[in-house]
């Protein structure tokens, strides 16, 4: 897949950096739950204090606007508060899932030379020494709450700096970051607003792992609307079980989710189901595989087609996780016509072409280009690669 190097800006620097968006929902609600995980949570007040503590801490180690801060940890608190705490020192955050292969993990570490490293004691003497300052967000926290909690670091970084760098393998097999800026984000949010209109009311599994781009989507989804994001235990991920009572319990409304994971979830629902124990959930959207229209067939029987609504969205990391949007209906699984991916998001451009940039007629193969203010600046140290899949737009 190839993405048209065009990236035309839209709409006001008004939103366009992340955590500042945060920042106005703890000013709106500040006793607000904002994070849960197991039986430990977090309000909008206590997030924004613990972040602005590690956001201090990483400035006086003179993190800078693009500047990287890997982030390896495991499932928890901790791992929101890095991820904002990177974002108010106006640094990008690497995530390093610690379940990835440590070849993998050490390839990341030594392509990106991330000058610190935020992470857990557990997992020091495992990962790579590269040279970068580790910092333990467990048993460091003593020194890093000594910085200041009220208040919030002045804005260091501009729309277009950096906020995060994912790892992609792609067809290559050899991980390449990505390279994203808070404008990215922040426009897939107004972009798609009209269409989902997010609100406090929401509450978000976070269900992927933090390296995996469709985590962008749930994480700051939750938190840029003051909603409630609830991180799930590693084994819950793996349970459909443990995950469908999770949903209840929680009273979970929007879900995100790979075709396949749905596909075991429905399984449960399918033994569960009944009107006395129903979901709470307004929206199902799926990403990052083809979907089978015809597996929903079940699920619209028992819950129809209108609630939750239930999309399909394509997209790649190189576009900032979503690219185009198709609401499902029941009509859609019966008839059973491909993954329909429906329609560009507002602010992107998608065109079919052939070997010469040419558009393709309905009904003939070629290939799918993007182009618009999703698109990433490119590839980290590999300005052969971006020259190569980010062209001008003929």
């Amino acid at each position: 897949m190839f993405e048209y190097n065009d990236r035309r800006l839209v709409g006001t620097e008004t939103g366009a950096i992340i955590h500042q968006r945060f920042e106005a929902q703890v000013a709106r609600d500040p006793d607000a739950i904002a994070v849960v995980f197991e039986d430990q949570s977090l309000s909008y007040r206590q997030l924004n204090e613990k972040a602005n503590q590690l956001a201090h801490y990483l400035i006086e180690r003179g993190v800078q606007p693009d500047g990287l801060v890997a982030l390896c940890v495991e499932r928890s608190l901790d791992m929101v508060v890095g991820l904002l705490g990177i974002l108010k020192a106006g640094g990008a955050y690497l995530p390093l899932d610690p379940d990835y292969p440590s070849e993998r993990l050490a390839f990341m570490l030594q392509d990106s030379q991330a000058p610190i490293l935020l992470t857990q004691k557990k997992f020091v003497s495992e990962l790579p020494k590269i040279g970068a300052e580790v910092l333990c967000l467990d048993t460091d926290w003593a020194f890093i709450s000594s910085e200041y909690s009220t208040n919030n670091p002045e804005n260091r970084a501009d729309p277009d700096n950096l906020i995060y760098v994912i790892y992609t393998s792609g067809s290559t097999g050899k991980p390449k970051g990505v390279l994203l800026s808070h404008r990215n984000v922040a426009r897939l949010f107004q972009a798609t607003d009209p269409w989902y209109e997010f609100s406090e009311q929401d509450v978000w599994p976070l269900f992927h792992s933090y390296a995996f781009d469709v985590s962008v989507w749930e994480l700051w989804g939750a938190l840029a609307y003051g909603g409630k994001l609830i991180v799930v235990p590693h084994w819950v991920v793996r349970s459909p079980q443990a995950f469908y009572e999770l949903l209840c319990k929680e009273r979970i409304t929007v879900l995100n989710q790979t075709p396949s994971t749905f596909r075991q979830l429905m399984a449960v629902d399918e033994e569960q189901f009944s009107e006395a124990n129903r979901l709470s959930l307004s929206l199902v959207i799926f990403a990052g595989e083809a979907l089978d229209l015809k597996t929903l067939s079940p699920w619209f029987t028992r819950h129809g087609d209108e609630y939750p609504m239930l999309v399909n969205m394509y997209g790649i990391t190189e576009i900032t996780v979503h690219g185009t949007y198709r609401p499902l209906s029941q009509k859609d699984a019966e008839e059973a016509r491909g993954s329909l991916i429906g329609t560009p998001i507002p602010d992107l451009q998608v065109y079919i072409l052939d070997n010469h940039l040419n558009p393709v007629p309905v009904g003939v193969a070629g290939e799918m280009y993007v182009g618009g203010p999703g698109l990433a600046r490119g590839y980290f140290n590999r300005p052969d690669l971006t020259a190569e899949r980010f062209i001008a737009d003929p």
